[in-house]
């Protein structure tokens, strides 16, 4: 049963943001304290929080195969709390790295649209980087050998092409999944995907 209290639980702000994953004994140490309560998903699609006496009381009346056992009662396993005091939604720089940069793109060439392998592309400074053009996101995009090998050392204008889209710092998906590359619980799903924000980058050193 100890097994449970290692696995994580979801974490909202009183916004009901996802903001972070803790352990189960963490998450039930925040409830017992007033700091957070439990959120349960109801069968109609609605939520209920839980204080820590009201779930113990839910637990005792509603038993669950998820349930841990202390010395005199047993206590549901909780998959999401809400903290009652933290509003702010933590930024998480995310790098400025090939990776991220193909991740963006898609792996796609940025001039002819077409998909490679992450081998088969380059990164191409739209604005030549002896031209003053900055190594950014919003300056780096992915290319394919041809299309690189044609523009060379001019901008898509000089060289009679055109930018798929233009290079933006990117949207990235919730804070949480961003970080956490685990399994996680269904009832996280709703927040999940609720949870969109953008992440602001400084400039970086060239990473081609």
């Amino acid at each position: 049963m100890n097994a449970f209290l290692n696995q994580q639980v979801l974490v909202l702000n009183r916004l009901w943001q996802a903001v972070n994953v803790c352990s189960v004994r963490r998450a039930l140490t925040l409830v017992f304290e007033g700091h957070a309560q439990v959120v349960l998903t109801s069968g109609d699609g609605s939520f209920r929080t839980f204080g820590f006496r009201e779930w113990r009381d839910l637990s005792q009346a509603q038993p669950h195969p998820e349930s841990i056992a202390t010395v005199s009662f047993r206590i549901r396993v909780p998959r999401v709390i809400l903290l009652l005091v933290f509003d702010r939604l933590p930024k998480k720089e995310v790098k400025f790295t090939r990776h991220n940069i193909f991740e963006r793109d898609k792996n796609l060439c940025q001039y002819c649209g077409r998909m490679f392998e992450r081998k088969d592309l380059n990164l191409d400074h739209v604005i030549p980087r002896d031209r003053g053009g900055p190594t950014s996101w919003e300056n780096i995009v992915c290319s394919c050998i041809a299309c690189n090998t044609k523009k060379a050392n001019r901008t898509p204008t000089e060289a009679g092409m055109h930018l798929v889209r233009k290079p933006k710092r990117p949207k990235w998906r919730p804070f949480v999944q961003v970080t956490f590359e685990v399994p996680h619980h269904d009832s996280w799903k709703h927040f999940l995907d609720l949870a969109y924000w953008n992440v602001e980058l400084g400039e970086e050193p060239a990473t081609k």
